[in-house]
């Protein structure tokens, strides 16, 4: 049995040991957290081994004018996809030891030419301190005094506001030296303020010109209605509102109503995340959660290696408004009637369990400990990616590029995350040059393949179950732009 309370402690623990580089400043800047952790159960007994084998923290993703067909800048900097991307370099130096012969790998032969699989009673779990933003961060408020987070005023210029409703200026950084400054590139950054997961307006948002029509997967939480949070025992109302996602509904399906009060969002959408300014490309973390739960974690390269779909058996969500509902509704609901999957794949949807440990560097823990002399409070500027592999197991960026590099050094492997899509191209290269041809997977073996386009294409079974997911269940899910994937 896993406790959720064992397993935020492992976390947060890990977190503390990590180097001061690219660490919230206490008091003044504020985070979220995201881990991967190997879980390991004994066929003997009740035991169960947990490893933290991925961390991530972050709050940002750049816009889509700063994406680049290179591959080399790290798109999307939210905690949850950090984890999973540092989990991915894991995978790879795992499955090395595996084609290697080396003992004490993750792995274990599989049936097929080349393929692998978990070895016995090794499942996976994922972590996040905060409910993943997006769908799953729809919630009822029910007791606004018993909130985390203090309401914030809509601020009509544009401005952004701390946790009190000021202007806040832009998020800083600390630099080489420790000290604080603004972060380099700032104008290609797009980031989600400290109020996106969970914002609340004190003044009722004005109701749009004309209805959006909302199909049967997305529905409109309607004063009165049977999904109404406010219809509590009696009858008697208890939700004036529901917490507000800065993700925004992707273009070609249903809107936000933007009705007053707990009718303000519709539910079930797809999202992309936030930009107070340049729009962005990147799908919300609970729509990507849910991808995961038919998909897997590994993505279209591993997939290649794997005879399964890696999924995450459990997600533990920390201290932090909370709703069974919303996050069965966004992770499970949306995809539990996804059929006719190729073989390795199916619908698995994880256990939802919740910790009583709230993150130290959260918005709510930064505002108690807050002093007047530090400044307004904002989210921190530098994304942290540590994952157990040998070879530099710490990546700290900001802006989608390695933390403190300047414009002299970008197009260079100086400026390069080790967790954007070229580096993670070249692991995954590395590895089939490490295998013996003789070993190769099936899907490997043309000649033919160059591109990191070409290589996720060739991994058949992984598109054909995209494929259906899509279909089945998110038929508007941007599709990507073929000519950011011709790198190689």
């Amino acid at each position: 049995m896993i406790n959720a309370d064992e397993v935020a402690e492992l976390c947060y623990e890990r977190f503390r040991r990590l180097p001061r580089r690219g660490k919230p400043e206490p008091g003044r800047e504020w985070s979220l957290l995201a881990a991967v952790l190997r879980i390991t159960r004994s066929p003997d007994s009740d035991s169960v081994e947990m490893e933290v084998v991925s961390l991530g923290t972050g709050t940002k993703c750049i816009g889509k004018a700063a994406m680049s067909p290179a591959g080399d800048v790290l798109n999307d900097s939210h905690a949850e996809v950090i984890a999973r991307r540092g989990c991915i370099r894991y995978l790879i130096q795992e499955l090395h030891g595996a084609v290697s012969g080396r003992r004490g790998s993750l792995f274990r032969p599989a049936d097929q030419r080349g393929k692998w699989r978990l070895q016995p009673g090794v499942s996976f779990l994922l972590f996040t301190s905060h409910t993943p933003c997006g769908d799953a961060s729809i919630i009822p408020m029910t007791d606004s005094q018993a909130q985390p987070c203090p309401p914030v005023a809509s601020v009509s210029s544009g401005g952004e506001t701390d946790g009190g409703g000021n202007l806040k200026r832009k998020a800083e950084e600390p630099g080489e030296d420790g000290a604080f400054k603004a972060p380099r590139l700032e104008e290609k950054e797009t980031k989600e303020g400290e109020t996106d997961r969970f914002e609340r307006r004190t003044r009722p948002a004005a109701a749009p010109d004309g209805g959006a029509s909302v199909p049967a997967a997305a529905t409109e939480l309607k004063p009165g209605g049977p999904e109404d949070p406010r219809q509590a025992e009696g009858g008697h109302p208890r939700v004036a509102d529901v917490h507000r996602t800065g993700a925004k509904c992707v273009p070609g399906g249903p809107a936000d109503p933007l009705h007053p009060g707990a009718g303000y969002h519709s539910t079930g959408v797809l999202r992309v995340k936030p930009g107070r300014g340049e729009p962005t490309l990147s799908l919300s973390c609970s729509d990507k959660l849910a991808r995961w739960g038919v998909l897997g974690f590994q993505g279209a390269l591993l997939s290649h290696y794997l005879q399964g779909a890696l999924y995450f058996s459990t997600v533990v969500v920390g201290k932090c408004p909370y709703s069974t509902e919303a996050m069965h509704r966004a992770l499970v609901t949306r995809c539990s009637r996804v059929s006719d999957l190729p073989d390795g794949f199916s619908v698995c949807p994880p256990t939802l369990l919740q910790s009583t440990l709230e993150f130290p560097f959260s918005q709510n823990q930064t505002e108690l400990q807050h002093r007047g002399a530090q400044g307004r409070i904002s989210p921190c500027g530098a994304a942290v990616s540590w994952c157990n592999v040998a070879d530099q197991p710490l990546d700290v960026t900001a802006n989608g590029y390695k933390h403190g590099v300047t414009k002299k050094v970008l197009g260079t492997p100086k400026a390069r995350s080790l967790l954007c899509k070229l580096e993670l191209f070249h692991s995954f290269l590395s590895l089939v040059a490490a295998t013996d041809p003789s070993a190769l997977p099936d899907s490997l073996r043309s000649g033919e393949l160059l591109t990191y386009w070409d290589y996720k294409q060739a991994s058949r079974p992984y598109q054909q179950a995209w494929q259906q997911l899509r279909q089945q269940a998110f038929p508007l899910w941007p599709r990507s732009d073929r000519n950011l994937l011709l790198f190689h």
